[in-house]
Protein backbone atom coordinates (compact mmCIF):
# COMPACT_ATOMS: atom_id res chain seq x y z
CA UNK A 1 0.00 0.00 0.00
CA UNK A 2 2.74 2.83 0.80
CA UNK A 3 4.91 1.48 -2.31
CA UNK A 4 1.23 2.35 -4.45
CA UNK A 5 1.76 6.08 -2.93
CA UNK A 6 5.32 6.23 -3.58
CA UNK A 7 4.26 5.16 -7.35
CA UNK A 8 1.65 8.03 -6.97
CA UNK A 9 3.54 10.62 -7.57
CA UNK A 10 6.01 8.89 -10.42
CA UNK A 11 3.59 9.17 -13.03
CA UNK A 12 3.32 12.90 -14.19
CA UNK A 13 -0.13 13.00 -15.31
CA UNK A 14 -1.19 11.47 -11.95
CA UNK A 15 0.95 13.70 -9.79
CA UNK A 16 -0.49 16.61 -11.11
CA UNK A 17 -3.78 15.78 -10.92
CA UNK A 18 -3.33 14.61 -6.99
CA UNK A 19 -1.22 18.13 -6.32
CA UNK A 20 -4.39 20.06 -7.83
CA UNK A 21 -7.01 18.11 -6.21
CA UNK A 22 -4.84 18.89 -2.55
CA UNK A 23 -4.83 22.96 -3.50
CA UNK A 24 -8.65 23.23 -4.17
CA UNK A 25 -9.46 21.54 -1.21
CA UNK A 26 -6.64 23.68 0.79
CA UNK A 27 -9.04 26.72 -1.01
CA UNK A 28 -12.14 24.59 0.47
CA UNK A 29 -11.22 25.08 3.83
CA UNK A 30 -9.44 28.39 3.83
CA UNK A 31 -13.44 29.59 2.84
CA UNK A 32 -14.58 27.69 5.45
CA UNK A 33 -12.46 30.01 7.82
CA UNK A 34 -13.15 33.44 6.63
CA UNK A 35 -16.41 35.09 8.39
CA UNK A 36 -19.44 37.08 6.56
CA UNK A 37 -18.85 40.66 6.60
CA UNK A 38 -20.79 41.93 9.72
CA UNK A 39 -21.75 39.06 11.52
CA UNK A 40 -19.56 38.57 14.79
CA UNK A 41 -18.72 34.49 14.48
CA UNK A 42 -17.27 34.21 18.39
CA UNK A 43 -20.80 34.43 19.10
CA UNK A 44 -22.17 31.85 16.93
CA UNK A 45 -18.82 29.64 17.70
CA UNK A 46 -19.30 29.70 21.41
CA UNK A 47 -22.96 28.58 21.17
CA UNK A 48 -22.11 25.66 18.95
CA UNK A 49 -18.89 24.88 21.57
CA UNK A 50 -21.63 25.21 24.87
CA UNK A 51 -25.08 23.71 23.15
CA UNK A 52 -24.85 21.73 20.00
CA UNK A 53 -21.51 19.79 20.29
CA UNK A 54 -22.53 18.83 24.19
CA UNK A 55 -26.37 18.91 24.57
CA UNK A 56 -27.90 18.90 21.08
CA UNK A 57 -25.68 17.14 18.82
CA UNK A 58 -28.58 15.81 16.46
CA UNK A 59 -30.24 19.61 16.06
CA UNK A 60 -30.27 21.02 12.44
CA UNK A 61 -27.73 23.72 13.28
CA UNK A 62 -25.15 20.71 13.84
CA UNK A 63 -26.35 18.83 10.78
CA UNK A 64 -26.27 21.49 8.56
CA UNK A 65 -22.28 22.07 10.63
CA UNK A 66 -20.90 18.79 10.32
CA UNK A 67 -21.82 18.77 6.44
CA UNK A 68 -20.41 22.65 5.49
CA UNK A 69 -17.54 21.46 7.24
CA UNK A 70 -17.46 23.96 11.02
CA UNK A 71 -18.64 26.97 7.98
CA UNK A 72 -21.55 27.19 9.75
CA UNK A 73 -20.12 27.66 12.82
CA UNK A 74 -17.56 30.46 11.76
CA UNK A 75 -20.27 31.85 9.94
CA UNK A 76 -18.26 31.29 6.46
CA UNK A 77 -18.26 32.41 3.49
CA UNK A 78 -18.95 28.55 2.82
CA UNK A 79 -21.62 28.55 5.38
CA UNK A 80 -24.67 27.03 3.11
CA UNK A 81 -22.10 24.65 1.99
CA UNK A 82 -22.24 22.60 -1.45
CA UNK A 83 -25.93 21.34 0.13
CA UNK A 84 -27.89 23.53 -1.76
CA UNK A 85 -26.54 21.93 -4.91
CA UNK A 86 -27.05 18.36 -3.50
CA UNK A 87 -30.73 19.23 -2.44
CA UNK A 88 -31.14 20.35 -5.94
CA UNK A 89 -29.76 17.50 -7.67
CA UNK A 90 -31.79 15.00 -6.01
CA UNK A 91 -34.74 16.85 -6.75
CA UNK A 92 -34.21 16.70 -10.85
CA UNK A 93 -33.09 13.27 -10.39
CA UNK A 94 -36.51 12.25 -8.93
CA UNK A 95 -38.43 15.07 -10.91
CA UNK A 96 -36.40 12.85 -14.12
CA UNK A 97 -38.01 9.73 -12.65
CA UNK A 98 -41.47 10.99 -12.20
CA UNK A 99 -41.86 13.20 -15.06
CA UNK A 100 -41.78 11.89 -18.94
CA UNK A 101 -40.79 15.12 -20.19
CA UNK A 102 -37.46 14.83 -18.31
CA UNK A 103 -36.99 11.51 -18.77
CA UNK A 104 -37.40 11.68 -22.87
CA UNK A 105 -34.99 14.74 -22.44
CA UNK A 106 -32.63 12.49 -20.63
CA UNK A 107 -32.11 10.06 -23.16
CA UNK A 108 -31.25 12.57 -26.00
CA UNK A 109 -28.14 14.12 -27.09
CA UNK A 110 -27.47 17.16 -25.07
CA UNK A 111 -30.23 16.17 -22.71
CA UNK A 112 -27.77 15.35 -19.53
CA UNK A 113 -25.84 18.98 -20.00
CA UNK A 114 -29.45 20.60 -19.87
CA UNK A 115 -30.55 18.82 -17.22
CA UNK A 116 -27.30 20.23 -15.29
CA UNK A 117 -27.81 23.52 -16.11
CA UNK A 118 -31.82 23.33 -14.85
CA UNK A 119 -29.72 21.51 -11.71
CA UNK A 120 -27.45 24.76 -11.20
CA UNK A 121 -30.41 27.22 -11.89
CA UNK A 122 -32.10 25.47 -9.26
CA UNK A 123 -29.13 25.87 -7.01
CA UNK A 124 -29.06 30.10 -7.60
CA UNK A 125 -32.60 29.72 -6.15
CA UNK A 126 -32.15 27.29 -3.26
CA UNK A 127 -28.90 30.05 -2.32
CA UNK A 128 -31.28 32.88 -2.69
CA UNK A 129 -33.94 31.50 -0.10
CA UNK A 130 -31.64 29.84 2.18
CA UNK A 131 -29.16 32.25 2.26
CA UNK A 132 -32.03 34.97 3.17
CA UNK A 133 -32.82 32.38 5.51
CA UNK A 134 -29.53 32.52 7.42
CA UNK A 135 -29.11 35.77 7.42
CA UNK A 136 -32.84 36.86 8.93
CA UNK A 137 -31.56 34.07 11.71
CA UNK A 138 -28.59 36.07 11.95
CA UNK A 139 -29.99 39.33 12.47
CA UNK A 140 -32.77 37.96 15.09
CA UNK A 141 -31.61 35.05 17.06
CA UNK A 142 -34.18 35.22 19.60
CA UNK A 143 -37.26 34.28 17.09
CA UNK A 144 -35.08 31.31 15.59
CA UNK A 145 -36.23 28.16 16.59
CA UNK A 146 -32.96 26.02 15.57
CA UNK A 147 -30.81 28.26 17.58
CA UNK A 148 -32.49 27.42 21.31
CA UNK A 149 -30.08 29.52 23.58
CA UNK A 150 -28.02 31.65 21.76
CA UNK A 151 -29.77 34.59 23.58
CA UNK A 152 -27.91 33.41 26.28
CA UNK A 153 -24.47 33.40 24.82
CA UNK A 154 -24.84 36.69 23.44
CA UNK A 155 -26.32 38.06 26.88
CA UNK A 156 -23.02 36.28 28.48
CA UNK A 157 -20.48 38.08 26.01
CA UNK A 158 -22.18 41.06 26.01
CA UNK A 159 -22.08 41.63 21.94
CA UNK A 160 -24.58 41.35 19.32
CA UNK A 161 -24.41 38.95 16.62
CA UNK A 162 -24.97 41.37 14.11
CA UNK A 163 -23.43 44.90 14.76
CA UNK A 164 -25.42 46.95 12.19
CA UNK A 165 -28.53 44.60 11.15
CA UNK A 166 -31.10 46.08 8.58
CA UNK A 167 -31.83 45.76 5.17
CA UNK A 168 -27.81 46.60 3.84
CA UNK A 169 -27.04 43.72 6.23
CA UNK A 170 -29.02 41.30 4.61
CA UNK A 171 -28.39 41.89 0.79
CA UNK A 172 -24.35 41.57 1.96
CA UNK A 173 -25.12 38.17 3.51
CA UNK A 174 -27.41 36.74 0.52
CA UNK A 175 -24.70 37.65 -1.66
CA UNK A 176 -21.81 36.32 -0.20
CA UNK A 177 -23.85 33.20 0.77
CA UNK A 178 -24.99 32.36 -2.59
CA UNK A 179 -21.34 33.52 -4.08
CA UNK A 180 -19.65 31.05 -1.57
CA UNK A 181 -21.82 28.58 -2.56
CA UNK A 182 -21.43 28.53 -6.30
CA UNK A 183 -18.17 29.08 -6.09
CA UNK A 184 -17.93 25.50 -4.15
CA UNK A 185 -19.88 24.13 -6.72
CA UNK A 186 -17.27 25.16 -9.25
CA UNK A 187 -14.19 24.13 -7.76
CA UNK A 188 -16.12 20.78 -7.33
CA UNK A 189 -16.38 21.04 -11.36
CA UNK A 190 -12.52 22.04 -11.65
CA UNK A 191 -11.75 18.76 -9.10
CA UNK A 192 -13.71 16.79 -11.16
CA UNK A 193 -12.13 17.47 -14.75
CA UNK A 194 -8.61 18.35 -13.89
CA UNK A 195 -8.31 16.23 -10.35
CA UNK A 196 -8.90 12.59 -8.75
CA UNK A 197 -12.26 11.65 -7.69
CA UNK A 198 -15.58 13.20 -7.57
CA UNK A 199 -15.19 17.26 -7.13
CA UNK A 200 -18.53 17.67 -5.25
CA UNK A 201 -18.36 14.07 -3.07
CA UNK A 202 -14.34 15.05 -1.92
CA UNK A 203 -15.79 18.67 -0.78
CA UNK A 204 -18.02 17.15 1.41
CA UNK A 205 -15.70 14.82 2.39
CA UNK A 206 -13.33 16.99 3.60
CA UNK A 207 -15.74 19.32 5.40
CA UNK A 208 -16.83 15.74 7.35
CA UNK A 209 -13.08 14.78 8.09
CA UNK A 210 -12.47 18.59 8.98
CA UNK A 211 -14.55 18.19 12.17
CA UNK A 212 -12.42 14.80 13.27
CA UNK A 213 -9.89 16.92 15.13
CA UNK A 214 -12.44 18.52 17.44
CA UNK A 215 -14.30 15.61 17.95
CA UNK A 216 -10.66 14.01 19.30
CA UNK A 217 -10.49 16.87 21.51
CA UNK A 218 -14.05 16.39 22.98
CA UNK A 219 -13.21 12.55 23.54
CA UNK A 220 -10.10 13.33 25.07
CA UNK A 221 -11.96 15.53 27.55
CA UNK A 222 -14.54 12.80 27.82
CA UNK A 223 -12.21 10.34 27.97
CA UNK A 224 -9.61 12.45 30.71
CA UNK A 225 -11.32 15.25 31.98
CA UNK A 226 -8.96 17.86 33.70
CA UNK A 227 -8.48 18.39 37.48
CA UNK A 228 -10.64 16.62 40.31
CA UNK A 229 -13.43 15.90 37.72
CA UNK A 230 -14.54 12.20 37.79
CA UNK A 231 -14.10 10.11 34.74
CA UNK A 232 -17.60 10.91 32.69
CA UNK A 233 -16.68 7.39 30.96
CA UNK A 234 -14.12 4.44 32.25
CA UNK A 235 -10.68 4.50 29.78
CA UNK A 236 -11.52 1.19 29.16
CA UNK A 237 -14.28 1.78 26.94
CA UNK A 238 -11.87 3.87 24.83
CA UNK A 239 -10.06 0.45 23.76
CA UNK A 240 -13.06 -1.64 22.81
CA UNK A 241 -14.69 1.87 21.25
CA UNK A 242 -11.38 1.70 19.12
CA UNK A 243 -12.01 -2.33 18.20
CA UNK A 244 -15.52 -1.45 17.89
CA UNK A 245 -14.91 1.57 15.31
CA UNK A 246 -12.34 -1.26 12.92
CA UNK A 247 -15.21 -3.71 13.09
CA UNK A 248 -17.65 -0.72 11.68
CA UNK A 249 -15.43 0.33 9.07
CA UNK A 250 -14.94 -3.21 7.84
CA UNK A 251 -18.64 -3.74 8.09
CA UNK A 252 -18.90 -0.20 5.64
CA UNK A 253 -16.54 -1.33 3.29
CA UNK A 254 -18.36 -4.66 2.54
CA UNK A 255 -21.92 -3.43 2.03
CA UNK A 256 -20.40 -0.71 0.45
CA UNK A 257 -18.72 -2.62 -2.10
CA UNK A 258 -21.30 -6.02 -1.80
CA UNK A 259 -23.68 -6.47 -5.40
CA UNK A 260 -25.16 -9.46 -6.74
CA UNK A 261 -23.83 -10.32 -9.92
CA UNK A 262 -26.36 -11.20 -12.45
CA UNK A 263 -25.37 -13.14 -15.86
CA UNK A 264 -26.30 -11.81 -18.87
CA UNK A 265 -25.67 -13.86 -22.14
CA UNK A 266 -25.41 -12.52 -25.57
CA UNK A 267 -27.17 -14.32 -28.73
CA UNK A 268 -24.13 -14.79 -31.60
CA UNK A 269 -24.97 -12.97 -34.82
CA UNK A 270 -22.98 -13.90 -37.57
CA UNK A 271 -22.26 -11.32 -40.67
CA UNK A 272 -20.71 -12.13 -42.76
CA UNK A 273 -17.52 -13.78 -41.79
CA UNK A 274 -17.53 -12.20 -38.43
CA UNK A 275 -19.18 -13.17 -35.56
CA UNK A 276 -20.85 -11.16 -32.91
CA UNK A 277 -22.42 -11.60 -29.68
CA UNK A 278 -22.21 -14.96 -27.51
CA UNK A 279 -20.26 -13.50 -25.14
CA UNK A 280 -21.02 -13.79 -20.87
CA UNK A 281 -21.45 -10.35 -19.22
CA UNK A 282 -22.77 -9.84 -15.80
CA UNK A 283 -24.95 -7.52 -14.39
CA UNK A 284 -23.61 -5.83 -11.23
CA UNK A 285 -26.67 -5.04 -8.63
CA UNK A 286 -25.54 -2.93 -5.52
CA UNK A 287 -27.03 -4.27 -1.99
CA UNK A 288 -27.18 -0.83 -0.54
CA UNK A 289 -27.97 0.64 -3.60
CA UNK A 290 -29.64 4.04 -2.14
CA UNK A 291 -26.36 5.05 -0.25
CA UNK A 292 -26.97 7.57 1.80
CA UNK A 293 -29.96 9.35 0.73
CA UNK A 294 -32.91 7.46 3.01
CA UNK A 295 -30.61 8.42 5.91
CA UNK A 296 -31.09 11.95 5.11
CA UNK A 297 -34.63 12.07 4.10
CA UNK A 298 -35.52 10.21 7.27
CA UNK A 299 -33.06 12.93 9.53
CA UNK A 300 -34.55 15.96 7.54
CA UNK A 301 -38.45 14.87 8.00
CA UNK A 302 -37.60 13.46 11.76
CA UNK A 303 -35.28 16.49 13.27
CA UNK A 304 -37.71 19.47 11.96
CA UNK A 305 -41.16 18.51 13.69
CA UNK A 306 -39.47 17.69 16.95
CA UNK A 307 -37.12 20.75 16.82
CA UNK A 308 -40.77 22.95 15.87
CA UNK A 309 -42.61 21.50 18.57
CA UNK A 310 -40.00 22.24 21.84
CA UNK A 311 -39.76 25.90 20.56
CA UNK A 312 -43.37 26.64 19.28
CA UNK A 313 -45.01 25.33 22.15
CA UNK A 314 -42.64 25.90 25.49
CA UNK A 315 -45.72 25.92 27.95
CA UNK A 316 -48.03 23.25 26.51
CA UNK A 317 -46.71 19.85 28.67
CA UNK A 318 -47.79 17.24 26.09
CA UNK A 319 -46.06 19.31 22.91
CA UNK A 320 -43.04 19.22 25.34
CA UNK A 321 -43.62 15.07 25.47
CA UNK A 322 -43.90 14.76 22.14
CA UNK A 323 -40.91 16.47 21.26
CA UNK A 324 -38.88 14.52 24.00
CA UNK A 325 -40.05 11.24 22.22
CA UNK A 326 -39.36 12.48 18.62
CA UNK A 327 -36.21 13.32 19.71
CA UNK A 328 -34.74 10.20 21.65
CA UNK A 329 -36.26 6.99 22.85
CA UNK A 330 -38.19 4.09 21.22
CA UNK A 331 -40.48 6.33 19.22
CA UNK A 332 -37.32 8.05 17.88
CA UNK A 333 -36.00 5.17 16.35
CA UNK A 334 -38.65 3.10 15.60
CA UNK A 335 -40.07 6.13 13.04
CA UNK A 336 -36.17 6.93 12.28
CA UNK A 337 -36.28 2.93 11.54
CA UNK A 338 -39.17 2.79 9.30
CA UNK A 339 -38.22 5.98 7.58
CA UNK A 340 -35.06 4.70 6.39
CA UNK A 341 -36.77 1.35 5.07
CA UNK A 342 -39.71 3.71 3.46
CA UNK A 343 -37.34 6.24 1.74
CA UNK A 344 -34.43 2.58 0.99
CA UNK A 345 -37.23 1.25 -1.22
CA UNK A 346 -38.80 4.65 -2.14
CA UNK A 347 -35.57 5.60 -3.91
CA UNK A 348 -35.30 2.45 -5.94
CA UNK A 349 -38.46 2.39 -6.95
CA UNK A 350 -37.92 5.73 -8.76
CA UNK A 351 -34.15 4.85 -9.76
CA UNK A 352 -34.07 1.62 -10.69
CA UNK A 353 -36.22 0.37 -13.84
CA UNK A 354 -36.26 -3.19 -14.19
CA UNK A 355 -39.12 -2.78 -17.19
CA UNK A 356 -36.70 -0.65 -19.39
CA UNK A 357 -33.20 -2.68 -18.72
CA UNK A 358 -35.03 -5.55 -19.93
CA UNK A 359 -36.16 -3.46 -23.08
CA UNK A 360 -32.33 -2.65 -23.52
CA UNK A 361 -31.44 -6.38 -22.75
CA UNK A 362 -33.65 -7.56 -25.54
CA UNK A 363 -32.87 -4.46 -28.11
CA UNK A 364 -29.05 -5.59 -27.64
CA UNK A 365 -30.05 -9.59 -27.87
CA UNK A 366 -29.02 -9.97 -24.45
CA UNK A 367 -31.00 -12.32 -22.03
CA UNK A 368 -30.86 -13.36 -18.35
CA UNK A 369 -30.21 -17.43 -18.40
CA UNK A 370 -33.59 -19.41 -17.45
CA UNK A 371 -35.91 -15.68 -17.97
CA UNK A 372 -37.64 -14.77 -20.91
CA UNK A 373 -36.96 -11.90 -22.63
CA UNK A 374 -39.47 -9.00 -22.16
CA UNK A 375 -41.79 -8.77 -18.43
CA UNK A 376 -40.33 -11.97 -16.96
CA UNK A 377 -36.66 -10.12 -16.88
CA UNK A 378 -38.38 -7.74 -15.96
CA UNK A 379 -39.77 -9.31 -12.79
CA UNK A 380 -36.66 -11.51 -11.99
CA UNK A 381 -34.54 -8.21 -11.73
CA UNK A 382 -37.75 -6.37 -9.54
CA UNK A 383 -37.58 -9.29 -6.91
CA UNK A 384 -34.14 -9.58 -6.98
CA UNK A 385 -33.58 -6.01 -6.39
CA UNK A 386 -36.53 -5.82 -3.78
CA UNK A 387 -34.30 -8.59 -1.63
CA UNK A 388 -31.24 -6.53 -1.76
CA UNK A 389 -32.85 -3.86 -0.39
CA UNK A 390 -34.31 -5.25 2.47
CA UNK A 391 -31.00 -6.75 3.20
CA UNK A 392 -29.06 -3.06 2.74
CA UNK A 393 -32.31 -1.11 4.28
CA UNK A 394 -31.55 -3.48 7.24
CA UNK A 395 -27.31 -2.20 7.28
CA UNK A 396 -28.77 1.60 6.82
CA UNK A 397 -30.85 1.44 9.88
CA UNK A 398 -28.05 -0.03 12.00
CA UNK A 399 -25.48 2.61 11.05
CA UNK A 400 -28.01 5.44 11.74
CA UNK A 401 -29.11 4.23 15.02
CA UNK A 402 -25.50 3.74 16.06
CA UNK A 403 -24.31 6.85 16.78
CA UNK A 404 -26.98 8.14 18.60
CA UNK A 405 -27.21 5.09 20.72
CA UNK A 406 -23.47 5.62 21.45
CA UNK A 407 -24.08 9.10 22.31
CA UNK A 408 -27.58 8.55 24.52
CA UNK A 409 -26.48 5.27 26.36
CA UNK A 410 -23.31 5.65 26.88
CA UNK A 411 -22.33 9.36 27.31
CA UNK A 412 -19.85 9.49 24.40
CA UNK A 413 -19.99 13.16 22.87
CA UNK A 414 -22.37 13.29 19.24
CA UNK A 415 -19.08 15.01 17.28
CA UNK A 416 -17.23 11.73 18.20
CA UNK A 417 -20.07 9.24 18.05
CA UNK A 418 -20.94 10.41 14.56
CA UNK A 419 -17.82 9.31 13.11
CA UNK A 420 -19.07 5.34 13.92
CA UNK A 421 -21.58 5.16 11.70
CA UNK A 422 -24.51 7.31 9.77
CA UNK A 423 -24.16 9.79 7.33
CA UNK A 424 -20.83 10.80 7.71
CA UNK A 425 -19.23 7.36 8.17
CA UNK A 426 -20.94 6.34 4.85
CA UNK A 427 -19.86 9.33 2.70
CA UNK A 428 -16.59 9.14 3.88
CA UNK A 429 -15.86 5.35 3.28
CA UNK A 430 -17.81 5.71 -0.16
CA UNK A 431 -15.80 8.90 -1.39
CA UNK A 432 -12.27 7.35 -0.49
CA UNK A 433 -13.21 3.65 -2.25
CA UNK A 434 -13.95 5.36 -5.27
CA UNK A 435 -11.12 8.13 -5.03
CA UNK A 436 -8.67 5.23 -4.41
CA UNK A 437 -10.53 3.21 -7.23
CA UNK A 438 -9.72 6.16 -9.61
CA UNK A 439 -6.41 6.06 -8.71
CA UNK A 440 -5.65 2.72 -8.91
CA UNK A 441 -7.01 2.79 -12.31
CA UNK A 442 -3.89 5.14 -13.29
CA UNK A 443 -1.42 2.92 -11.48
CA UNK A 444 -2.52 -0.52 -12.91
CA UNK A 445 -2.83 1.44 -16.95
CA UNK A 446 1.19 2.65 -16.22
CA UNK A 447 2.45 -1.15 -14.94
CA UNK A 448 1.80 -0.39 -11.55
CA UNK A 449 0.83 -2.15 -8.91
CA UNK A 450 -2.68 -1.22 -6.83
CA UNK A 451 -2.79 -0.42 -2.84
CA UNK A 452 -3.19 -3.88 -2.11
CA UNK A 453 -0.90 -5.66 -4.07
CA UNK A 454 -1.37 -9.81 -3.51
CA UNK A 455 -4.97 -9.68 -2.51
CA UNK A 456 -6.25 -6.85 -5.22
CA UNK A 457 -4.46 -8.08 -8.17
CA UNK A 458 -4.46 -11.90 -7.53
CA UNK A 459 -7.99 -11.74 -6.60
CA UNK A 460 -9.25 -9.66 -9.92
CA UNK A 461 -7.32 -11.79 -12.56
CA UNK A 462 -6.22 -15.15 -10.60
CA UNK A 463 -10.21 -16.78 -10.73
CA UNK A 464 -9.62 -19.79 -9.36
CA UNK A 465 -10.46 -20.74 -6.02
CA UNK A 466 -6.86 -21.21 -4.84
CA UNK A 467 -6.80 -17.47 -5.74
CA UNK A 468 -9.70 -16.46 -4.47
CA UNK A 469 -8.91 -18.37 -1.00
CA UNK A 470 -5.86 -16.44 -0.81
CA UNK A 471 -7.21 -12.84 -1.84
CA UNK A 472 -9.30 -13.35 1.81
CA UNK A 473 -6.81 -14.37 3.28
CA UNK A 474 -4.09 -11.27 2.39
CA UNK A 475 -7.27 -9.05 3.19
CA UNK A 476 -8.24 -10.33 6.69
CA UNK A 477 -4.07 -10.30 7.47
CA UNK A 478 -4.39 -6.63 6.58
CA UNK A 479 -7.14 -5.66 8.56
CA UNK A 480 -5.94 -7.81 11.64
CA UNK A 481 -2.92 -5.96 11.60
CA UNK A 482 -4.63 -2.75 11.53
CA UNK A 483 -6.77 -3.93 14.17
CA UNK A 484 -3.97 -4.53 16.04
CA UNK A 485 -2.16 -1.61 15.76
CA UNK A 486 -5.02 0.61 16.77
CA UNK A 487 -5.69 -1.57 19.88
CA UNK A 488 -1.70 -1.07 20.77
CA UNK A 489 -2.18 2.85 20.36
CA UNK A 490 -5.60 2.42 22.49
CA UNK A 491 -3.87 0.94 25.32
CA UNK A 492 -0.93 2.92 24.98
CA UNK A 493 -3.23 5.95 25.60
CA UNK A 494 -5.06 4.40 28.73
CA UNK A 495 -2.01 3.55 30.46
CA UNK A 496 -0.97 6.99 29.68
CA UNK A 497 -4.33 8.95 30.86
CA UNK A 498 -3.81 6.65 33.69
CA UNK A 499 -0.55 7.80 34.72
CA UNK A 500 -1.86 11.29 34.46
CA UNK A 501 -3.85 10.98 37.19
Amino acid sequence: MISAFTNTFKIPELRNRVLFTLAVLVVVRIGAAISCPGINAAVIHAWFNAAVNRESGGSVAALFNIFSGGALENCAVFSLGIMPYISASIMLQLLTAVIPQLAKMAKEDGGRQKIMQYTRYATLLLCVFQGGLLAASFENPAKNPFLPGITDTIAHMGVPLVANPGFAFRITAVLTLTAGTMFLMWLGDQITDRGVGDGISLIITVGIVARLPAALVQAWRTFVPSGAQPNAVSPIVLVFMVAFLVFVIAAVICVTQAQRKITVQYAKRVVGRKVYGGQTQYMPLKVNYAGVMPIIFAQALLIFPSTIASMAFKNYAPAQKLAAMLAQGWLHYLLYGGMIFFFSYFWVATQFQPGQIAEDLKKYGGYIPGCRPGKPTADFLDNSMTRLTFAGAIFLTGIAILPQMLSQKMGIPYITAQFFGGTSLLIIVGVMLDTMRQVETYLIQRHYDGFLRKGRLRGRFDRTPAGRGEAVQQRALLWLYVGIALLVVAGMAVYVASRLH
